[in-house]
Protein backbone atom coordinates (compact mmCIF):
# COMPACT_ATOMS: atom_id res chain seq x y z
CA UNK A 1 0.00 0.00 0.00
CA UNK A 2 1.58 3.51 -1.15
CA UNK A 3 0.95 7.03 0.14
CA UNK A 4 -2.62 7.00 -2.02
CA UNK A 5 -3.82 4.32 -0.94
CA UNK A 6 -3.60 5.35 2.80
CA UNK A 7 -5.61 8.33 2.14
CA UNK A 8 -9.01 8.68 3.93
CA UNK A 9 -10.19 10.96 1.54
CA UNK A 10 -11.94 11.16 -1.74
CA UNK A 11 -9.28 11.99 -4.85
CA UNK A 12 -10.03 13.61 -7.87
CA UNK A 13 -8.08 13.67 -11.50
CA UNK A 14 -7.75 17.04 -12.74
CA UNK A 15 -6.63 17.69 -15.75
CA UNK A 16 -5.31 20.72 -17.16
CA UNK A 17 -5.55 21.16 -21.10
CA UNK A 18 -3.28 24.13 -23.08
CA UNK A 19 -2.23 24.35 -26.65
CA UNK A 20 1.16 22.69 -26.13
CA UNK A 21 0.78 20.62 -23.22
CA UNK A 22 -1.76 18.28 -21.10
CA UNK A 23 -1.29 18.12 -17.44
CA UNK A 24 -2.80 15.77 -15.26
CA UNK A 25 -2.88 14.64 -11.31
CA UNK A 26 -4.47 13.25 -8.46
CA UNK A 27 -5.76 15.75 -5.90
CA UNK A 28 -7.40 15.02 -2.56
CA UNK A 29 -9.88 16.60 -0.68
CA UNK A 30 -7.89 19.11 0.69
CA UNK A 31 -6.09 20.64 -2.22
CA UNK A 32 -2.89 18.68 -2.06
CA UNK A 33 -1.95 17.55 -5.42
CA UNK A 34 -0.33 14.09 -4.82
CA UNK A 35 0.47 12.74 -8.04
CA UNK A 36 1.00 14.74 -11.48
CA UNK A 37 2.39 14.24 -15.09
CA UNK A 38 2.38 16.35 -18.37
CA UNK A 39 2.37 14.81 -21.93
CA UNK A 40 2.18 17.21 -25.62
CA UNK A 41 -0.57 18.52 -26.51
CA UNK A 42 -1.94 17.44 -30.62
CA UNK A 43 -3.30 20.54 -31.59
CA UNK A 44 -3.23 20.57 -35.14
CA UNK A 45 -4.64 17.79 -36.28
CA UNK A 46 -8.17 16.15 -35.90
CA UNK A 47 -10.22 16.43 -32.97
CA UNK A 48 -9.61 12.89 -32.26
CA UNK A 49 -6.02 13.30 -32.52
CA UNK A 50 -6.42 15.56 -30.52
CA UNK A 51 -8.50 14.02 -27.29
CA UNK A 52 -5.78 11.13 -27.68
CA UNK A 53 -3.52 13.60 -25.88
CA UNK A 54 -5.83 14.16 -22.88
CA UNK A 55 -6.62 10.18 -23.04
CA UNK A 56 -2.58 9.56 -22.73
CA UNK A 57 -1.83 12.24 -19.58
CA UNK A 58 -5.13 10.86 -17.80
CA UNK A 59 -4.31 7.23 -18.56
CA UNK A 60 -0.74 7.91 -17.50
CA UNK A 61 -2.19 8.86 -14.05
CA UNK A 62 -4.30 6.18 -13.43
CA UNK A 63 -2.18 3.62 -14.84
CA UNK A 64 0.34 4.79 -12.05
CA UNK A 65 -1.80 4.63 -9.20
CA UNK A 66 -4.31 1.94 -10.35
CA UNK A 67 -5.50 1.25 -6.84
CA UNK A 68 -7.47 4.67 -7.13
CA UNK A 69 -10.63 5.10 -8.61
CA UNK A 70 -11.28 8.80 -9.04
CA UNK A 71 -14.35 10.33 -7.01
CA UNK A 72 -14.76 12.42 -10.35
CA UNK A 73 -12.97 14.03 -12.97
CA UNK A 74 -12.69 17.93 -13.93
CA UNK A 75 -10.61 19.88 -16.93
CA UNK A 76 -10.04 22.74 -17.78
CA UNK A 77 -9.79 23.74 -21.43
CA UNK A 78 -8.90 27.31 -23.18
CA UNK A 79 -12.33 29.23 -24.06
CA UNK A 80 -14.41 29.74 -25.20
CA UNK A 81 -16.98 27.14 -24.18
CA UNK A 82 -19.52 26.34 -22.33
CA UNK A 83 -19.24 25.16 -18.59
CA UNK A 84 -22.81 24.19 -18.30
CA UNK A 85 -22.45 21.48 -21.19
CA UNK A 86 -18.71 20.91 -21.57
CA UNK A 87 -18.70 21.84 -25.10
CA UNK A 88 -15.87 23.16 -26.22
CA UNK A 89 -16.30 25.93 -28.85
CA UNK A 90 -13.41 27.48 -31.24
CA UNK A 91 -10.21 28.11 -29.33
CA UNK A 92 -7.53 30.09 -31.43
CA UNK A 93 -5.16 27.62 -29.96
CA UNK A 94 -6.54 24.82 -30.23
CA UNK A 95 -7.69 24.29 -33.55
CA UNK A 96 -8.45 20.67 -33.40
CA UNK A 97 -11.99 21.33 -31.40
CA UNK A 98 -14.54 23.19 -32.97
CA UNK A 99 -17.54 22.84 -30.87
CA UNK A 100 -16.26 19.64 -29.75
CA UNK A 101 -18.26 17.74 -26.79
CA UNK A 102 -15.02 17.13 -24.15
CA UNK A 103 -17.21 16.84 -20.88
CA UNK A 104 -19.14 13.55 -22.81
CA UNK A 105 -15.81 12.18 -24.33
CA UNK A 106 -14.44 12.39 -20.92
CA UNK A 107 -17.27 10.51 -19.14
CA UNK A 108 -17.14 7.91 -22.20
CA UNK A 109 -13.64 7.54 -21.98
CA UNK A 110 -13.48 6.80 -18.16
CA UNK A 111 -17.22 5.93 -17.31
CA UNK A 112 -17.36 8.77 -14.54
CA UNK A 113 -19.12 12.15 -15.53
CA UNK A 114 -16.83 15.32 -15.97
CA UNK A 115 -16.88 19.05 -15.18
CA UNK A 116 -15.63 21.26 -17.68
CA UNK A 117 -14.76 24.83 -17.30
CA UNK A 118 -11.85 27.16 -18.66
CA UNK A 119 -8.74 27.56 -16.60
CA UNK A 120 -9.09 30.95 -14.82
CA UNK A 121 -12.47 29.88 -13.66
CA UNK A 122 -11.40 26.86 -12.44
CA UNK A 123 -7.91 28.08 -11.06
CA UNK A 124 -10.29 30.76 -8.72
CA UNK A 125 -12.48 27.89 -7.61
CA UNK A 126 -9.53 26.52 -6.09
CA UNK A 127 -7.80 29.20 -5.06
CA UNK A 128 -11.39 29.97 -2.90
CA UNK A 129 -11.74 26.42 -1.17
CA UNK A 130 -8.02 25.52 -0.81
CA UNK A 131 -6.13 29.03 -1.34
CA UNK A 132 -5.91 32.53 -0.96
CA UNK A 133 -9.09 33.12 -0.37
CA UNK A 134 -10.19 30.32 1.62
CA UNK A 135 -12.78 31.62 4.33
CA UNK A 136 -13.40 34.72 2.24
CA UNK A 137 -16.91 34.94 0.94
CA UNK A 138 -16.72 36.91 -2.57
CA UNK A 139 -13.21 35.99 -4.46
CA UNK A 140 -11.67 37.94 -7.84
CA UNK A 141 -8.81 35.90 -8.94
CA UNK A 142 -6.63 36.93 -11.47
CA UNK A 143 -3.82 34.90 -13.60
CA UNK A 144 -0.91 37.26 -15.44
CA UNK A 145 0.97 35.48 -18.29
CA UNK A 146 0.80 35.57 -21.71
CA UNK A 147 -2.89 36.41 -21.22
CA UNK A 148 -4.88 38.07 -18.76
CA UNK A 149 -7.62 35.50 -17.23
CA UNK A 150 -9.91 36.48 -14.10
CA UNK A 151 -12.59 34.10 -12.62
CA UNK A 152 -14.89 35.52 -9.89
CA UNK A 153 -16.06 32.67 -6.81
CA UNK A 154 -19.23 33.87 -4.89
CA UNK A 155 -20.11 31.39 -2.00
CA UNK A 156 -18.26 29.05 -3.70
CA UNK A 157 -19.33 29.09 -7.21
CA UNK A 158 -18.03 30.59 -10.47
CA UNK A 159 -20.19 33.15 -11.62
CA UNK A 160 -20.78 32.09 -14.89
CA UNK A 161 -23.19 34.80 -16.02
CA UNK A 162 -26.32 34.28 -18.13
CA UNK A 163 -24.18 31.80 -20.95
CA UNK A 164 -21.30 30.69 -19.25
CA UNK A 165 -19.26 33.98 -20.72
CA UNK A 166 -18.73 35.77 -18.07
CA UNK A 167 -15.74 37.14 -16.06
CA UNK A 168 -13.81 37.92 -19.18
CA UNK A 169 -11.97 40.73 -17.35
CA UNK A 170 -8.85 40.68 -19.19
CA UNK A 171 -10.83 42.50 -21.82
CA UNK A 172 -11.99 45.29 -20.13
CA UNK A 173 -11.20 48.48 -22.14
CA UNK A 174 -8.87 50.72 -19.69
CA UNK A 175 -7.86 52.78 -22.76
CA UNK A 176 -10.20 53.51 -25.77
CA UNK A 177 -7.38 54.91 -27.86
CA UNK A 178 -4.87 52.13 -26.51
CA UNK A 179 -3.13 49.55 -28.46
CA UNK A 180 -5.41 46.49 -30.28
CA UNK A 181 -5.87 43.53 -28.13
CA UNK A 182 -5.65 40.10 -29.56
CA UNK A 183 -9.69 40.04 -28.79
CA UNK A 184 -9.90 42.57 -31.67
CA UNK A 185 -10.90 45.53 -28.79
CA UNK A 186 -8.48 48.14 -28.28
CA UNK A 187 -7.24 49.17 -24.59
CA UNK A 188 -7.57 46.20 -23.05
CA UNK A 189 -5.83 45.39 -19.93
CA UNK A 190 -4.47 42.55 -21.48
CA UNK A 191 -3.04 44.96 -23.93
CA UNK A 192 -0.91 46.84 -21.78
CA UNK A 193 -0.32 44.04 -19.25
CA UNK A 194 0.51 40.77 -19.99
CA UNK A 195 3.72 39.53 -20.76
CA UNK A 196 3.76 39.93 -24.47
CA UNK A 197 2.63 43.30 -23.95
CA UNK A 198 5.23 44.10 -21.53
CA UNK A 199 7.78 43.25 -23.42
CA UNK A 200 6.49 45.41 -26.54
CA UNK A 201 6.71 48.14 -24.40
CA UNK A 202 10.39 47.69 -23.21
CA UNK A 203 11.50 47.03 -26.94
CA UNK A 204 10.00 49.69 -28.57
CA UNK A 205 11.68 51.81 -26.12
CA UNK A 206 14.77 50.33 -26.22
CA UNK A 207 14.05 50.26 -30.21
CA UNK A 208 15.56 46.71 -30.16
CA UNK A 209 15.96 44.80 -32.57
CA UNK A 210 16.42 41.45 -31.27
CA UNK A 211 13.47 39.63 -29.46
CA UNK A 212 12.77 40.49 -26.01
CA UNK A 213 10.14 38.60 -23.38
CA UNK A 214 8.99 39.46 -20.25
CA UNK A 215 11.45 36.92 -18.89
CA UNK A 216 14.35 39.40 -20.41
CA UNK A 217 12.29 42.07 -18.81
CA UNK A 218 12.56 40.57 -15.53
CA UNK A 219 15.96 39.66 -15.35
CA UNK A 220 17.20 43.62 -17.00
CA UNK A 221 15.47 44.69 -14.18
CA UNK A 222 16.66 42.54 -11.31
CA UNK A 223 20.07 43.87 -12.19
CA UNK A 224 19.04 47.52 -11.72
CA UNK A 225 18.02 48.55 -15.78
CA UNK A 226 16.15 51.71 -15.79
CA UNK A 227 14.15 51.19 -19.25
CA UNK A 228 12.64 48.13 -17.58
CA UNK A 229 12.15 50.02 -13.81
CA UNK A 230 9.91 52.38 -15.95
CA UNK A 231 7.98 49.98 -17.70
CA UNK A 232 7.15 47.79 -14.72
CA UNK A 233 5.90 50.83 -12.76
CA UNK A 234 3.42 52.25 -15.58
CA UNK A 235 2.50 48.23 -15.80
CA UNK A 236 1.72 48.34 -12.01
CA UNK A 237 0.05 51.98 -12.67
CA UNK A 238 -2.31 50.60 -15.50
CA UNK A 239 -2.98 47.46 -13.28
CA UNK A 240 -4.38 50.07 -10.81
CA UNK A 241 -6.43 51.63 -12.97
CA UNK A 242 -7.59 48.38 -13.94
CA UNK A 243 -7.85 46.89 -10.66
CA UNK A 244 -10.00 50.27 -9.08
CA UNK A 245 -12.66 49.41 -11.33
CA UNK A 246 -13.06 45.73 -10.23
CA UNK A 247 -13.18 46.92 -6.99
CA UNK A 248 -16.04 49.71 -7.66
CA UNK A 249 -17.74 47.14 -9.77
CA UNK A 250 -17.29 43.73 -7.37
CA UNK A 251 -15.97 45.12 -4.22
CA UNK A 252 -14.54 41.51 -3.64
CA UNK A 253 -13.53 40.32 0.09
CA UNK A 254 -10.02 39.41 -1.54
CA UNK A 255 -8.32 40.00 -4.54
CA UNK A 256 -5.89 37.18 -5.64
CA UNK A 257 -2.73 37.55 -8.29
CA UNK A 258 -1.59 34.37 -10.41
CA UNK A 259 0.88 33.76 -13.05
CA UNK A 260 4.36 34.43 -14.06
CA UNK A 261 3.44 38.13 -14.77
CA UNK A 262 1.59 38.29 -11.36
CA UNK A 263 4.29 37.23 -9.24
CA UNK A 264 6.72 39.59 -11.09
CA UNK A 265 4.14 42.25 -10.51
CA UNK A 266 3.41 41.31 -7.15
CA UNK A 267 6.99 43.29 -6.30
CA UNK A 268 4.79 46.56 -6.95
CA UNK A 269 1.70 45.39 -4.90
CA UNK A 270 2.37 47.98 -2.31
CA UNK A 271 3.07 50.58 -4.85
CA UNK A 272 -0.99 50.00 -6.13
CA UNK A 273 -2.54 49.94 -3.08
CA UNK A 274 -1.15 53.25 -2.09
CA UNK A 275 -2.44 54.28 -5.39
CA UNK A 276 -6.02 52.68 -5.58
CA UNK A 277 -8.08 55.44 -3.83
CA UNK A 278 -6.84 57.75 -7.18
CA UNK A 279 -9.35 55.07 -9.12
CA UNK A 280 -11.71 54.25 -7.25
CA UNK A 281 -14.85 55.50 -5.55
CA UNK A 282 -14.78 53.15 -3.07
CA UNK A 283 -12.73 54.91 -0.21
CA UNK A 284 -12.17 51.52 1.93
CA UNK A 285 -10.65 49.88 -0.92
CA UNK A 286 -7.27 49.40 0.76
CA UNK A 287 -8.40 47.23 2.95
CA UNK A 288 -9.11 44.51 0.77
CA UNK A 289 -6.50 42.04 0.49
CA UNK A 290 -4.14 41.99 -2.58
CA UNK A 291 -2.29 38.80 -2.47
CA UNK A 292 -0.70 36.05 -4.73
CA UNK A 293 -1.81 32.63 -5.49
CA UNK A 294 -1.23 29.51 -3.55
CA UNK A 295 -1.10 27.35 -6.55
CA UNK A 296 1.35 28.46 -9.20
CA UNK A 297 2.56 26.44 -11.94
CA UNK A 298 -0.20 23.79 -11.06
CA UNK A 299 -3.42 25.66 -10.68
CA UNK A 300 -4.37 24.10 -13.56
CA UNK A 301 -4.52 20.87 -12.15
CA UNK A 302 -5.91 22.13 -9.22
CA UNK A 303 -8.50 24.22 -10.56
CA UNK A 304 -9.62 21.65 -13.09
CA UNK A 305 -9.99 19.36 -9.37
CA UNK A 306 -11.49 21.83 -7.55
CA UNK A 307 -14.73 21.25 -10.26
CA UNK A 308 -15.45 18.14 -8.98
CA UNK A 309 -16.65 20.12 -5.62
CA UNK A 310 -18.17 22.90 -7.09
Amino acid sequence: MNALTAQPNPLYLGIDIGGTKVAAGLVDASGEILFKTRVPMIANRDAAVGFSSVKQAADAVLRANSEVTPAGIGVTSPGPLDPLTGVVLNPPNLPCWRNFPLGDEVGRAFGISARVDNDANAASLAEAIWGAGRGHRCVFYTTLGTGIGTGIVIDGHIWHGRTGAAAEGGHMTIDRNGPQCGCGKHGCIEAFASGPAIAARVAQRMKADTPITCETVAEAWRVGDPVAEVVLRETAGLLTVWLGNIIDLLEPDVIIVGGGVGELMSHWFDFIRASLPKWCVNQRCREIPLVLAKYKEDAGIAGAAALCLS
